[in-house]
């Protein structure tokens, strides 16, 4: 025994040495030794760690955000980098250390341990990076990847199951390398990467972690992993009932956010029909989510029309087992006639959904259409995912789901296809999306008129989508002579199809500059086109929150229907509006906007009686966001920016031929207003009503003494110049094969606005 005992000893005191040196790194890691970090790369990349937490819904805390605003700021670089750390340091799960040999060791970090069942929580992994490691940082764990249980384990009677393996792999963890963060490290000494853990199951579970940087770079002595104990809290699943303003049961969208300000179900882990981008889910009366004990502010509403209402909800383990929620309309235009619609949302593509099999379906787009209380939703198949989401097309026939006052209907939006360069495309109301000829969509026109042209043979309606891109000016003025550098995909080869009658219908407005997008229409308007404007959002590519933030608002006759939405567009009798203001019932001497081919013949000048049915809402206290918020920056249509000062006013305003002619103040409280207006004219023009950047009507054209709208010299002048500027940047990318026809058709637009020009007043 004693010759055992003394053999053992050497074994005892490496064994009791490995461990005091094991103690020592950890402590040392901990310490967070003061390090030579360059503050502004190291700031850069926390800005996009910050943008990472909040786009997914697990923000810092406001208070944590300015601290790391303030350091950000502050002149001394080591200073700031380590009141940064301090920070972000307290939701660090683990710190990997990598040595000036590559070799990876682990420590624990200070986060608490907090996970929730059938839930995503991301963590941070401090890194310090003493051999400037480029390669991509991994972890590994004996504890990630779900083992399927089936949920009847008797109907299946030969099925065995590993439950140790069961109970082991309880957990998904993986590095969370979503943009606008990369897998790969920088090379910075120290930074922060993003861990995501979820867990199937409730209660204390362990996890064995191991993080590097590639094969051989993990150290010896296991200091490369790490055990840490989870607490894990249960969700329950609660029913929500959901009614409307008229007592019906409906859906509608729902932000449900913790204490902490996290979102729930969590964004990191969702999957259609609720989408990762988005903070709200949206439910209909008896559907359910899912929630862990805790206190929760919820946010609910059903789109620009209702009152958005929030109200405070604690969950424990007892209950409560259902919720009750009664939206509240500020207004609903289909009491007056006219009926809402979305004519530019994507089922694919974009930064969301670029794979083919990532598109969703036409059951997950009508989710969205309902919950913001949309009677249309135009989803437009594209360049991304065609192939797949081509089997979705029914010609004329709406999709299936649609309801008694919401239509689905699947048309499509030439993007991405040869003639992209040219504008983008919206055609509505087709009967086919086969262009003649063509196998591939790499087939197609590679310049615009040949597509308008064929989806005008079928009785489609079409127009030009997200109209501001390539027509970017840097006045505020509207409208204005500056010739824009049409180098965009929106309304830039307008200027030569307008020339051709019974071509395109409508320029889209909602979704870029509203300077930008109104301009060219108001000139084409000024030498005597007669286009029309259609609401967009193209969700979600340039809106990702919601459908329906750009809307146009239809009134017709006869049966609620795609056709006689459309033909509604084309005709006019319609008003584009962020759903926030609304211009209803718009006459000139009692002829309404759309109807009599939107015109009124005046004997000889004089007044003109204008009418229109206006409400407006918001909020009492100002959007600080939106004060001096430049036109060029997100949200681009946005009551906010018609507030007049500190007050709830807006102003409604009465435009000739592109100019304010006359103007009144209304409080956006939600009231629904008659308004009048005495006009003099003294020639034949163009009329329209607007609040700027909210809504606009379709224009009323008034001939006066039965003279036509005379052109304007200005207009004229730069209608020309805008189709040499559009030659110059769009002919390159025309194929050698289409090149004469186009070239004809420019000449022709050229011809056109010179016969405009002699024709034209001075005025």
């Amino acid at each position: 025994m004693k010759l055992k005992a003394f053999l053992l000893l050497p074994a005892l005191a490496l064994t009791f040495l490995w461990g005091a040196t094991l103690k020592a790194q950890t402590a040392n890691a901990n310490a967070a030794p003061a390090l030579d970090v360059p503050l502004q790369p190291f700031a850069e990349q926390i800005q996009r760690l910050q943008a990472l937490l909040k786009f997914y819904g697990q923000p810092l805390s406001p208070q944590e955000e300015e601290q790391i605003r303030a350091a950000s700021a502050g002149r001394d670089s080591q200073s700031s980098v380590e009141k940064i750390e301090n920070v972000l340091d307290r939701h660090v799960v683990a710190i990997v250390s990598i040595s000036p040999e590559s070799r990876v060791d682990v420590t624990r970090g200070a986060a608490p341990t907090n996970l929730v069942q059938d839930s995503v929580r991301l963590f941070l992994v401090k890194v310090i990076n003493q051999a400037g490691v480029t390669a991509p940082l991994a972890v590994e764990s004996p504890n990630s990847g779900r083992v399927y249980v089936p949920s009847n384990l008797s109907a299946e009677p030969a099925h065995t199951l590993d439950w140790a393996d069961v109970r082991r792999r309880w957990a998904d963890i993986s590095m969370f390398n979503k943009p606008p963060l990369s897998g790969w490290l920088s090379g910075l000494t120290l930074e922060y990467k993003v861990l995501a853990i979820s867990s199937r199951d409730s209660g204390q579970r362990a996890a064995k972690l191991s993080f590097n940087v590639g094969q051989g770079t993990q150290d010896v002595g296991f200091l490369d992993d790490v055990s840490i104990l989870f607490q894990i809290a249960p969700t329950r699943s609660i029913k929500l009932h959901v009614f409307d303003a008229d007592g019906r049961p409906t859906m509608a969208s729902f932000t449900f956010k913790d204490s902490m300000g996290r979102i729930y179900p969590d964004q990191a882990k969702r999957l259609a029909p609720d989408f990762f981008f988005q903070p709200q889910v949206y439910r209909a009366d008896g559907e359910s989510i899912k929630l862990p004990p805790g206190s929760y502010t919820v946010t609910y509403t059903g789109g620009p029309e209702y009152i958005m209402e929030t109200r405070k909800v604690g969950v424990t383990r007892a209950g409560p087992k259902e919720l009750t929620f009664h939206l509240k309309r500020w207004i609903d235009p289909e009491k007056y006639g006219w009926y809402s619609g979305d004519d530019h949302i994507h089922p694919a593509g974009c930064a969301h959904y670029q794979n083919p099999t990532e598109g969703v379906s036409p059951a997950d787009m009508e989710r969205q259409v309902l919950g913001e209380h949309l009677n249309v939703g135009a989803t437009l198949i594209w360049g991304p995912c065609w192939y797949y989401q081509s089997h979705f097309f029914q010609g004329r026939k709406d999709q299936a789901i649609s309801t008694r006052n919401s239509i689905l209907h699947y048309d499509m939006e030439v993007s991405g296809f040869p003639s992209s360069h040219a504008g983008h495309l919206v055609l509505l109301n087709l009967k086919s999306i086969q262009y003649p000829g063509a196998e591939r969509i790499e087939d197609w026109p590679t310049w615009d008129l040949p597509v308008l042209r064929w989806a005008k043979s079928q009785g489609a309606v079409v127009g030009y989508a997200h109209s501001g891109f390539g027509l970017q000016v840097e006045t505020k003025s509207l409208p204005n002579y500056v010739i824009p550098p049409f180098d965009g995909i929106g309304a830039n080869e307008y200027i030569v199809d307008v020339t051709y009658p019974n071509t395109v219908d409508f320029i889209s407005a909602g979704n870029t500059p509203y300077v930008w997008e109104l301009n060219i229409w108001y000139q084409t308007l000024n030498v005597g086109f007669r286009t029309r404007l259609s609401g967009e959002t193209d969700f979600p590519c340039i809106y990702d929150g919601r459908v329906g933030t750009g809307r146009t608002y239809v009134k017709f006759s006869g049966p609620f229907t795609y056709d006689n939405y459309t033909k509604s567009v084309k005709n006019g009798e319609a008003y584009v509006s962020d759903g926030r203001s609304h211009l209803m019932d718009f006459k000139v001497n009692g002829t309404e906007v759309g109807t009599h081919d939107s015109q009124v013949n005046l004997p000889a000048a004089g007044k003109v009686q204008v009418q229109l049915t206006t409400a407006a809402y918001l909020p009492i206290k100002p959007d600080p966001a939106m004060q001096d918020l430049p036109y060029t920056k997100q949200p681009y249509w946005d009551l906010e920016r018609a507030r007049i000062g500190a007050t709830r006013k807006v102003p409604v305003e009465v435009i000739v031929d592109g100019e304010p002619v006359a103007k009144q103040e209304i409080v956006a409280d939600g009231t629904v207003r008659k308004l009048n207006f005495d006009i003099p004219l003294s020639k034949s023009s163009w009329m329209a009503v607007r609040i700027l950047a909210s809504s606009h009507t379709d224009p009323i054209f008034i001939l006066v003494g039965g003279k036509p709208i005379r052109p304007l010299r200005r207009s004229a002048e730069w209608c020309l110049r805008g189709v040499e500027q559009c030659w110059k940047q769009k002919s390159p990318l025309i194929s050698a094969r289409e090149l004469p026809a186009a070239k004809a058709a420019y000449s022709h637009a050229r011809a056109v606005y010179q016969e405009l020009i002699k024709e034209s007043s001075d005025e």
